[in-house]
């Protein structure tokens, strides 16, 4: 984490770090990942509640590019990781939109496990994870949002400790750490 004048404030930027849970390793995303991820997030059962269809390596590279680039908002930080089994397989990805909330630092995450590794646990550690290494870096809360058909991901977010409110983002339900 860096601090550096912004046009009026100080703004912290947030660096995605490795990071390791019982069985996955979380690395941050290269742009070089794209290829191997555009196979772990081939099944078009992963875009029925998100929307579109799966990327193909080309379009995944030129979303990394973009990722890894980072935001042009001042004081927003995209953090994204490459989730790893045991094996070393990239079995999905975690991310965090990191940005000032009252009193410091506050987070919206998102996961995404592909289909083949899916109900092994692993979208619930690596989003566990997550939220611990946020913490550690002072950010709270965590919230997530969710499409209110996405009954996984709603597990995932119960969890890691998260609860549904009735705020909506986009069509989509925000859950958020209890405070």
């Amino acid at each position: 984490m860096e601090t550096r004048p912004g046009p009026r404030r100080r703004v912290t930027i947030v660096r995605a770090e490795p990071f390791t849970t019982r069985r996955l390793r979380m690395e941050p995303l290269r742009i070089e990942n794209a290829e191997e991820m555009a196979g772990a997030l081939a099944d078009p059962a992963l875009y029925e509640h998100i929307g579109g269809r799966p990327p193909s390596p080309v379009e995944l590279r030129q979303r990394y590019e973009r990722l890894v680039a980072g935001s042009a908002e001042p004081g927003i930080s995209w953090c994204n990781w490459v989730v790893r089994d045991g094996t070393g397989t990239a079995v999905g990805t975690v991310q965090a939109t990191i940005g000032p909330v009252p009193g410091g630092l506050g987070a919206v995450i998102a996961w995404m496990v592909g289909v083949p590794w899916q109900g092994r646990g692993f979208a619930s550690e690596a989003a566990r994870g997550l939220i611990a290494w946020l913490h550690a870096r002072g950010v709270r809360p965590v919230t997530a949002h969710i499409h209110p058909d996405n009954l996984a991901s709603e597990a995932v977010a119960r969890n890691c400790g998260l609860r549904r409110t009735d705020r909506h983002a986009d069509g989509e339900l925000v859950w958020t750490e209890a405070t």
